[in-house]
């Protein structure tokens, strides 16, 4: 059998367009931020759990901004999370 990558690298996860993500943005008050803190982070758990093995990855990060978030996962992690729904694109975060 050929090798397969197994070490945890960290990944940039970003979604796809979501109506209520951009309607709890446009909300700039402190109960609207922290509404959009707690859908995100709920969103970004809910995907890896139902995607990924528990206890085999670590959310580092929900990126409010962009509706993304940084996790620690192998390279075929990063390939399941590719096809997910809802996943816009899944990029290893390289030093430049």
């Amino acid at each position: 059998m050929g090798s397969t990558r197994t070490r945890s690298e960290s990944y940039f996860v970003f979604m796809n367009y979501d109506p209520q993500y951009e309607r709890l943005r446009s909300d700039r008050n402190k109960r609207g931020a922290y509404e959009l803190d707690l859908y995100l982070s709920r969103k970004h758990d809910e995907l890896l759990e139902s995607t990924l093995e528990p206890g085999s990855y670590k959310k580092t990060s929900s990126l409010v901004i962009v509706d993304g978030f940084a996790v620690e996962i192998n390279e075929n992690q990063a390939n399941v999370l590719r096809s997910a729904k809802g996943v816009r694109v899944v990029e290893k975060n390289e030093v430049v």
